[in-house]
Parts: C-alpha cells; sequence; structure tokens
C-alpha cells in the first residue's frame, strides 16, 4: 500500500513545490510507482510537468473521488510518475470541506489510490485550513521544508503546537532545511541548533539555495532532468535518500 507524504508548510516560499516535483522524480528514478497530487490552486507543481487538469475537473469532482479522480490522473514525460493537477476551483476547497462535514475527507479520496502506486506525495497550499487539516489525516507523513531563519522555525513550532492540540500524531512531521545559503551566519547559527534537536527530527540532508533549482520555472522540470549532474540534483537525490530509508524504517 501506498504512503502518501505531503509536503507542506504554513508559511509559503520556502521551496514546498519544489521538493515536492524533486522528490517525487527521485522516487519514480528508484523504480517506484509514484504519484503527485497538486492540492496548491496556484498549480505550479503542474505548470513544471506542462500538465494542465480537465476543464470539467475542479474541486466538487476532487471530493467526489473515486472514478472522478482516476480518469483525471495524467501521465508525465518521466517513467512511473503521474500526477493529479490542479484546478483554480481549489480556491474554495474549504468551502466544499466544510459542507461536508468531514475532516477525512481527502484521506478516502486518497486511500482509493493507494493501490496503484508506491508513493503519492501531496503538493499542498500554505496556511492551516479545513484542507490542511484533511492532509493531515490522510497523510502518512507531513514533510515540512524550513528556512534556517526564526521565522521560519517558528512556523514549525506553531504547527507542532497545532498537532498537539488536535491530537494528531506529531511523528508525521519531518522537518528539513531548505533553500539553505551557508556563506549567511544566521542559517549556520540555526541549523547548528536545532539539526540535533530531538523535539524537530529534522533530516540531515539540506536544500541549498541553488540557480538550477530557481531555473526550474524556466526549465519546466526536475533539475535531475534538466542539470543531471548539478549538485541540486544531488541533494534532493540524498534528500529522497534519507527520507526513504526513515519511511522504510518507521
Amino acid at each position: 500500500m501506498a504512503k502518501t507524504i505531503a509536503l507542506y508548510s504554513i508559511k509559503g516560499g520556502v521551496g514546498k513545490t519544489a521538493a515536492t516535483v524533486n522528490l517525487a522524480h527521485a522516487a519514480a528514478v528508484a523504480g517506484h510507482a509514484t504519484l503527485i497530487c497538486d492540492l496548491d490552486p496556484q498549480g505550479a507543481a503542474s505548470y513544471y510537468f506542462r500538465v494542465r487538469p480537465a476543464r470539467k475537473f475542479g474541486r466538487k469532482k476532487l471530493l467526489q473521488g473515486g472514478k472522478e479522480v482516476e480518469k483525471n490522473i495524467k501521465g508525465t514525460d518521466y517513467e512511473l510518475l503521474d500526477i493529479l493537477p490542479a484546478a483554480f476551483s481549489y480556491r474554495k476547497l474549504d468551502l466544499s470541506l466544510g459542507d461536508t462535514d468531514s475532516r477525512k475527507a481527502l484521506k478516502e479520496i486518497f486511500r482509493r489510490l493507494t493501490g496503484d502506486y508506491d508513493y503519492i506525495f501531496l503538493d499542498c497550499p500554505p496556511n492551516i485550513t479545513l484542507v490542511s487539516e484533511n492532509i493531515f489525516r490522510a497523510a502518512d507523513y507531513v514533510v515540512v521544508p524550513c528556512i534556517p531563519t526564526t521565522l521560519s522555525t517558528l512556523t514549525l513550532t506553531k504547527l507542532l503546537d497545532f498537532f498537539a492540540a488536535e491530537k494528531l500524531d506529531r511523528r508525521k512531521i519531518i522537518p528539513f532545511f531548505s533553500m539553505v545559503e551557508t556563506r549567511k551566519r544566521l542559517h549556520r547559527e540555526v541549523m547548528g541548533e536545532l539539526a540535533g534537536a530531538s523535539e524537530y527530527r529534522f533530516l540531515q540532508n539540506p536544500i541549498p539555495y541553488l540557480a538550477e533549482i530557481e531555473r526550474m520555472g524556466l526549465t519546466r522540470a526536475p533539475v535531475a532532468a534538466g542539470f543531471a549532474g548539478s549538485p541540486a540534483a544531488r541533494a534532493y537525490r540524498e534528500l529522497w535518500n534519507e527520507l526513504a530509508r526513515l519511511i522504510t524504517v518507521g
């Protein structure tokens, strides 16, 4: 049965979608049947793969689940990697979820897909909303990109507090350092302080701030496809290998 991995952050602009695309691509390259579910109405992950949703597919069809979702999953240019593209109507997904009076609606939808894939990656919108609460219950793991700054780590603490208040399993939360610039003293200090903190469980392989990752908007491809031998491609591959080992052990 597939493991469902949500890439999530309360804060935007932390490299969440880039991580979703590149970790999912790394999983597929490693031989695993992989699906990306783009849940962000901005549709950045869908854009990277040059995929658009069908005209009639939107938030209502998503919440119907079953065949309405399955028939809208599209292949990508990469073997073993599929995507369910985002629709702009997802911006009102909270309203539809409110009508269902359920915080487990998305969990049931993704459960139907687990027999066809080894890994399902969820590219999530920022903020804490009904969509987020559904995602937290649907995901086996919530992987959180965190820029090594005070504000970014504060949002991680708030997420952990929210999980505790809602009696969710905090062990699902797996943060990693994102957009790291080691020449910055603050980044070095924050990473040194938090890297070994047991309450956070940071992964040991950070993602640096590199031009190849920024250029994904131009190449519209995972960095390992557009810049195969680059430090960025190696960083995502090493991060995926570490995450995959942790998931397997867990």
